[in-house]
This record gives structure tokens, sequence and C-alpha cells, in this order.
């Protein structure tokens, strides 16, 4: 049972069951308990379950960890606390379980110099267990056990089927889940709600305590924490902090201007902010942005930025990172820039603005960027989101608004991920013997395994048993072994627990892929890039257009593509997607305005309501409102009612076939599949495919039967459709394999030799058709198409959008244009963006805009 807790607990109740040490320690670091650990102490101090959601900022560490510390105390203090773990601590990053751990040692020291003032003796222990411990260190752990465990999900895991230390887990009597959101949201979370419930099998009493800052729907991620059938306490604490967000642009006019004065205006913008505040955290949405915005601020402003401004993001090394971090906690940097590497709550000192240059894409990212300023529990958060064109400033407008009013949206949480479930099933077995009922009730208790079928979990059990003979050609060999007479299941082998413990984890190992015309490397691309390609699709690289025509193991072989216009820009792979919520939130916020249109409210009228509906300031209203009205007078103004299908014909000749679906990119990547696989079927051939988070579209020499394909898109089942769509893609082949090794059908490592993630890629697609002559829908192909379906894309939502087009709540509308309308341009020109000098792409955006205003037939006024 799921219950919120209405009320705070009085300062003196707390304080009642506070140990005379602890207390002194406490007062004397604090003046008064905050909000959130009214709201929490008591309740974790009574052991209840408990999912504690604050702001950054607000002491939550110390709620989760102050019952537990003044438990250890009493029991140090009595001489009658054991050599056993008795709280564990995860985090989703090892930075911040470093964090974590210097910020336990320090306040456990000084009430250890509190209690020798009174002649007493306190030795709480606590130890740091990640991939980064060294062997020594890990040894130390094995002969001394902390009483408080701060490790990650993986090592946890690896713990749980250690024979060495599993007893010191046989008693565990709390587990803390930090960043509760960062984990729910992907197959790290689903690994460690599994690797939960192996360890609540080993310490029966134990307690489980989620911190969150973000998070949303707020029952799910409770159930997520605490698996099922368990009541969980819900302490949803709504600081009244003081915030200052908002929107602003580098120049009044997004869209008559050029690119020079858009550069030099953004940078002094940035600049003229960064002078005006000690610390400043810049959030690009790519790693390649980040590093531009370092350079370009260090080439125009070289006496102000040298040694004081840093970059930050995963493709620089741990050292680098680190580094970075300790000079920001000391005060040594004035800006620091980033990609998303610093969203989660590392404690990076002082920081009083943080600037996001462009849509963070959802509310929460967005409140979790901007509280990690302003991070002390009385400080202002303070926050700027910067756009540089008018898609953006309609989007981060409504984002400000849903972060003001703390609408945040909702997270996927992965379910039945069957990859996954092999490698836990493996290391059960590792561990000790099970009844095969016994695991399966286990795994329910999962909230992420809920509703896994029976026969999904015995393939996975025939699977890990070798009773798939041919895969042995493949040297897939048995792992566990099953007696069907006797019900057991337990390890085979003497080396399943190496291979176990060396190939353990969900996160895939990714590899630049090297492009070739034949046997002519021509240079690389990401992985994540080269899935979003299939046969004929055209990309820029080194400055020259290349088509691509298949992939094997990381090399993609391709063909020069001279004088043709790239169909994939380069940047894609990099791009977040905007959360479904808030587009939905954009949709409503588009019908209001047309509404508006409509029914001929003035000018005056419209931008007020604007103003005063979104929290701007009068520059932006009054952009957005000549936006929309270009849009009105030209076309139709898409919305949540209204799906609107735009056919425009290139300069080149090609036919384009715009659907504005605003629903992001994850929706209108399934969209977007299955009509092209529609249209392929029903006009044999094939089509371009450009999407972004407004929309996507199809492009063609011949005319496109859009329509035609969206009314049997409607009439077949959707599953179905785009099971076909992906069968033959590189994302597929890509997903199968991150997923076989996920799995152990593909080792990563054995007997001391690591395999190459080329060496991988292509024993997985010999893999994937053995699999397929197995069963075309066995448990790993199955998760794969899954994992690409659900959770890298969005089938559930799109389904969603489908049923409403059925049943008529939103309208198909055709219109023809010899020049895309207004909410087009972004889409048509991303096609450009490799190609085009950015001042070249700004200019035709400039020229496509003076042509629809010359067909509007009126000029609005500037």
């Amino acid at each position: 049972m799921i219950i919120y807790l209405e009320k705070p607990y009085k300062s003196e109740e707390v304080e009642k069951i506070l140990n005379p040490l602890v207390r002194e320690w406490f007062f004397n670091k604090f003046k008064e308990f905050s909000l959130t650990q009214l709201y929490g102490v008591l309740e974790i101090h009574d052991k209840n379950n408990i999912l504690v959601s604050a702001v950054t900022g607000s002491g939550k560490t110390i709620t989760a960890f102050l019952s537990i510390i003044n438990e250890l105390v009493t029991l140090s203090e009595n001489n009658i606390l054991e050599d056993k773990v008795y709280c564990v601590y995860v985090s989703p990053l090892k930075a911040l379980a470093n964090d974590v751990t210097k910020n336990l040692v320090e306040p456990l020291n000084e009430i250890k110099e509190i209690a020798k003032k009174y002649g007493k003796e306190i030795n709480i222990r606590v130890a740091l267990r990640t991939g980064d411990t060294t062997a020594s260190e890990r040894q130390k752990i094995l002969r001394k056990p902390p009483h408080i465990l701060v490790t990650t999900s993986e090592s946890l895991a690896l713990m749980l089927s250690s024979y060495k230390f599993v007893d010191y887990l046989r008693d565990v009597q709390w587990f803390i889940m930090d960043e509760l959101h960062a984990f729910a949201e992907n197959k790290r979370g689903t690994h460690l709600s599994l690797s939960l419930e192996r360890l609540q099998d080993l310490s029966s009493n134990m307690i489980r305590i989620g911190l969150s800052a973000t998070c949303e729907p707020i029952d799910s991620l409770a159930q997520f924490l605490v698996g099922i059938n368990r009541d969980c306490k819900i302490a949803k604490v709504d600081l009244i902090k003081k915030f200052d967000f908002k929107v602003i642009s580098p120049t009044k006019d997004l869209i008559d201007v050029n690119y020079e004065h858009m550069h030099n205006a953004l940078y002094n913008q940035i600049d003229n902010l960064i002078q005006e505040h000690k610390t400043t955290l810049i959030f690009t949405n790519t790693r390649s942005g980040t590093e531009r915005v370092v350079h370009h601020l260090k080439e125009k402003f070289p006496k102000k930025y040298t040694e004081n401004i840093g970059a930050h993001h995963g493709s620089l090394s741990k050292k680098h990172r680190f580094d970075i971090e300790e000079r920001l906690r000391k005060g040594e940097l004035k800006v620091i820039v980033c990609s998303t590497s610093l969203e989660l709550g590392i404690d990076i000192g002082y920081v009083d603005l943080v600037i996001c240059l462009g849509s963070p894409k959802s509310v929460a990212r967005a409140t979790q960027r901007f509280g990690r300023s302003g991070h002390a529990l009385h400080d202002t958060v303070k926050g700027r989101l910067i756009v540089l064109d008018r898609d953006d400033l309609v989007e981060c407008s409504v984002l400000l608004k849903s972060a003001l009013e703390k609408k945040i949206d909702k997270i996927h949480i992965p379910e039945n991920c069957l990859d996954v479930l092999a490698q836990q099933i493996d290391g059960m077995a590792i561990q000790r013997r099970w009844n095969i009922k016994e695991m399966y009730d286990l795994i329910k208790r999962s909230y992420c395994y809920r509703n896994l079928k029976y026969e999904d979990f015995y393939e996975i059990i025939q699977y890990l048993a070798g009773e798939f003979v041919s895969l042995e050609d493949r040297y897939i060999y048995a792992k566990i072994w099953y007696d069907p007479e006797t019900k057991q299941i337990g390890k085979r082998g003497r080396l399943g627990r190496v291979i176990y413990m060396t190939n353990i984890g969900t996160i895939p190992e990714e590899s630049h892929v090297i492009v070739k015309i034949k046997e002519l490397p021509i240079g690389t691309i990401d992985e994540a890039f080269l899935e979003r390609l299939k046969r004929g699709d055209i990309f820029v690289l080194g400055g020259n257009t290349y088509e691509f025509l298949f992939s094997r193991g990381m090399v993609a072989q391709v063909r020069s593509a001279g004088g043709k216009s790239p169909t994939v820009p380069s940047w894609f792979s990099e791009m977040l997607p905007l959360s479904f919520d808030l587009a939905l939130d954009i949709q409503k916020f588009r019908r209001y305005i047309d509404d508006m249109f409509v029914n001929k409210k003035k000018k005056e009228e419209i931008v007020d309501w604007i103003n005063k509906y979104l929290y701007l300031d009068e520059n932006a209203a009054e952009a957005i409102y000549r936006y929309f009205h270009e849009q009105y007078l030209y076309s139709v103004i898409p919305n949540d009612k209204r799906l609107t299908i735009e056919y425009y014909t290139g300069e080149e000749g090609k036919k384009y076939v715009i659907f504005h679906s605003l629903f992001g990119r994850r929706v209108n990547d399934v969209l977007s599949r299955a009509l092209a696989f529609i249209v392929g079927r029903l006009q044999h051939r094939d089509v371009e495919i450009g999407i972004n988070d407004n929309g996507f579209y199809l492009s063609s020499h011949k005319p496109i039967q859009a329509l035609r394909a969206l009314e049997l898109l409607l009439k077949n089942d959707l599953n179905e459709v785009m099971d076909h769509a992906i069968e033959k893609t590189e994302i597929l082949k890509r997903r199968f394999r991150h997923c076989a090794a996920r799995a152990l059908m593909i080792l990563r490592e054995y007997k001391g030799k690591r395999k190459r993630v080329g060496r991988q890629q292509v024993s997985s697609m010999i893999l994937m058709n053995a699999v397929k002559r197995i069963n075309p829908n066995f448990c790993i192909l199955k998760e794969a198409r899954r994992e690409v379906l659900e959770d890298l894309m969005d089938i559930e939502n799109t389904k969603k959008v489908l049923e409403w087009t059925k049943e008529n709540k939103i309208e198909i509308k055709q219109v023809n244009h010899e020049v895309p309308s207004p909410f087009a341009f972004s889409l048509i020109t991303q096609g450009y963006s490799d190609v085009m000098r950015i001042e070249d792409k700004i200019e035709f955006i400039r020229r496509m805009h003076k042509e629809v205003m010359e067909r509007i037939g009126e000029k609005i006024e500037s």
C-alpha cells in the first residue's frame, strides 16, 4: 500500500529519538531540522519504507542517514556493533558515491571527537566499493566489513554472488537508493530491482529508502523502490524555495537576423551573465556543443577566460572530470560547461547561476539542472534558458511554466527485460541452489517483473541450462543446471563464477565505426549514429557526402554521394528527446492561440494572454505572437486536436510530406518508420525520412500516398507493422548485440581475454540468424525488439496517438504549399545542416520566411 505523509513531525519529536552525541553534533552543525528531515527521519527510525521527494539542496541525504547514524552510534556506544553491513547505499554515479562517502566520514569523525569528551569510544566504519576500488581495498573490506557500504548497482550484484562477502549482507537493516529516477528509467534500475529482491531474501527485515528530486509518476516509482505487495510511505516535500527562472533571447528578432549578429549577441549575453555571478554552470545538450562554447568564450574574451573555465562531459577522462569537480568545489572556476554529466547530485560547491543553451527537453531535466544552483536550503534557485530560434522559444517557455507550476513529466520504467533477467538468474544460481517456483516468485516481487510470463521465464531457464543444443555451434554453453524432476536450479562448471563476475553489467560497450569505401578508410562515426542509418541514406563526413550501403562488425561500407543532400544530420544521435507530456502541453498552448485567432481576438489581447500564461517579457510574447500569426495566416496551426499533413515540393523537385506531429522524437520515430514501411509496401519504393520533436517528413522524387498509408496504419496492428519495419535495420542488429552481451550469450571477457566490440558485433549478427532458426521470437531477440520499440522509441504513446485519431479526438488536415509553412522550417532545413554553413542555413530560413510573408500579402510589424 502507498501512503502519502500529510504533514511533518514536530521538531521535538525528532529530537527526542536522537542519541545525545548525535543531537550535539547535529545542532553544532545546523540551526534546526529541515522540512525534509521532519518528514523522513522518524519514519526511517520506525523502520518504514519511504520515498523522499524534494528539490535539490533540501537535505535529503542527511534525512536518509540521520536515523541510521543515530542507531549505529547507540550500538557502538554499548559495544554491541557487529562486524557486518548494516546499511547499503547505492547511487547511479561513481562520483556521487565517492562524494557521499566523504560526506559520511566527516560527520562520523566529528561525532567520534564529541564522544571522546565524554570518555566514550565510537567506531563506525564506512567503505566505498565501486569498479574503481583497488584489489587491496577490496581485501580490507573483506577482512573488516563496513557498517555502511557505499556502492553502485553493478558492484552490489557482484557482492551478492561473492561467496566471500555475501555472509556480511545477511542482516542488512537499511537500503538507500539515491537519485531514484535516474535508476528507474533504464536497465541499470531493472537490474538493481532484482538485486534488491535478492538482498531482501538474505535480509528479510531490511527497509528501503528512496531519494529523488524529480519523480513522476511517484506511485509507480515508490513501487519500483519497494517491490510488489510491500507498503511504502511517500514524503513529497514541497519546500518553499525562491525561484528565479527566465527564458531569454540574445536578439529581439529570432528570424530576420544574420549569423554574425546572432553569434556575437549570444556570447556577449553569456559573458554578461557569467560576470554578474560568482560561479556559473552552463548546460549544452551535446558534447560537441560543450567544447564549442568553451572554445568561443576563450577566443572572444581571452583576458576573462583562461584557467578559470572548464569543460565536463562523458568523453573526457575520469582524471580530467574529477580534477574539474575538485577545482569547482574549491572555487577555482568561474564557469564550467557540461553536456548532461553534472545533472545529478554531485557536490560541486557553490553555483549561483545555471544557464541552459537550448531546451533541456523535459521539465524534470530542467528542474534537475536548475537545482544545481542555490544548493543551500535558503538560497535562490536561479536559471536562464537561452533560445536561438522560435521553436525553442515556444518549447522553453511552456517548459518553464510547467517547472514553476511543478508539473513534472512522467518517466518510462522498462519492464520484463529478458536479457537482464538471464544475467541475474545466472548470478542467483551462483549464489545458491533454488527451487524454480521459489526463484520465479522472487523475481515477480520486483516491480519491473510483476507481469513476467512464466513461458518467458522458463525459456530463459532453458537457454541458460543449455537446452538449445544448436547454440553450442556458436560456442554458447550451459551456465546453470536445471533438474525438471526435482525443480532445482544451480550453478554449472568451475568457470561459471568467473564468467559471471567479468561480464556483469547493463551498460553496453560502444565504439567508433570505421567508414570505408571498399578497403579505403575515410573516417569514423559513432555507433549510435550508425543505428539511424538504412541503406541509401546520405550523410556528411569530413565535409563530403556519402551513401550508406551496409555494415559488418564495426565497419560501415559507403560510396561517394557528391552533390546529394544528406538525409540524416550528423548531430542526430546526440540530441535529447522531448518528453511526451511536455509535447502535449506545447500542443495545447498552440490550440489556445489558434482558438483566439479563430475568434478574431485583437493582437493586444493575445500578446497580453501569452505574457500572463507563460511568465514572459514583452519581447518574447511578441515574438511568439508573430510566429503563430504567420503560421495561421499562411497555413493552419497544428495542435493536440489537429494533425496537419503538409505537402511541399523542394527546389530540386523532391516531394516532401510533412507531418506536424508534435509528440516528441521517440513517438515520431515510430510513426515515421511505420508509415515509411507501409509506403514502401504500397508504392514499391523506399522513402527518405527526417524527424525531430515537432514532426517528421517523408520524401521522394515521386508523389507519396501519405493519407492512404496513415489509413492503413490505423487499421493494422502497430506492433506487427513495427516488427517488420525494424527487422533488417542497423538499430535492431546493434541492440541485439547489447542484449546478447547482457544475457551472457556474447562474452566481453573470457579467460582473461577481451573481445573487441567489432568481434562482438560480427558474433551477434551470426548469432541472430542462429536464434531465428530456433524460434523467430527467441527470448533475447524478443527483448532486442522490445528495447528498440519501448525504451529507445515510444510505441505505447504512439498507440495512444493512433487511438485518439481513430476516435476522432485528433482530426487530420491536409495542406499544399509552394513554400513550407513557418512551423516546417526547422524540419526542412535540418537535412541541409551538414552541407550548409550555419550562416547559410540562417540565410536560407530568412529567404523562406520572406517568401511566406510575401504570400501572406501583408507586412507584420517588426
